[in-house]
């Protein structure tokens, strides 16, 4: 169901405009890891999942899966539910599975300085050490819905290097969740630079 739906979406998104993915080489290619992407609308997730050549499982707020049948969908397609407002012991111990098996989780905090994000990252951190598998961080630079894809033509994304967090104490994540942050904001300045640089040389 995974590859299918995703064979879907790679057709419709380049009926209505390009993808680039870049520093691809970044991503571990056997290990397991987490990705953190920036989000602020729902193309994005669609397009991290094409970027990434391994299936991903994505971390879902709970209140999507109140329809049965968007629930059943969702599952299928690797998805599984999280909640956001009273994360339980199952918020960790679901993708710790997954990583453990070699999986790739995705994680989609709200965005690289909305402190709605940041308990998600904090999450990242604190599954990313119990699961020994690194956090890569993306960032994700474009159209919100197919209609603005159509409009820019282009949407953009850029993998970072993988964050390994391996802590004995709980105190010390905090300093981890910032790392992201900053390595989070650093990809945002990197692709800018990127894209800068690009026009200048057409011009």
């Amino acid at each position: 169901m995974y590859k299918f739906v995703l064979n879907i979406a790679k057709i419709i998104v380049r009926l209505f405009g390009k993808v680039e993915v870049l520093k691809k080489e970044r991503l571990p290619q056997q290990e397991a890891y987490i990705v953190t992407c920036t989000h602020r609308g729902w193309l994005e997730i669609v397009i991290l999942g094409i970027a990434i050549p391994r299936p991903v499982h994505f971390m879902a707020k709970k209140e999507l899966f109140d329809n049965p049948i968007i629930g059943f969908i969702l599952r299928k397609i690797n998805a599984f539910p999280v909640d956001r407002e009273n994360p339980s012991p199952s918020t960790i111990k679901i993708p710790v599975k997954l990583l453990k098996r070699k999986e790739v989780v995705g994680i989609f905090p709200s965005g690289t300085r909305n402190s709605e994000g940041a308990p998600l990252k904090r999450g990242a951190v604190t599954i990313a050490n119990l699961s020994k598998a690194p956090i890569v961080p993306a960032y994700y630079y474009g159209p919100r819905t197919l209609k603005e894809l159509k409009r820019m033509k282009k949407a953009v994304i850029i993998f970072g290097e993988p964050i390994f967090i391996h802590v004995q104490k709980k105190d010390e994540l905090a300093s981890y969740t910032e790392l992201l942050n900053e390595r989070t904001k650093f990809l945002e300045e990197e692709l800018q630079t990127t894209l800068e640089l690009r026009n200048n040389n057409q011009t």
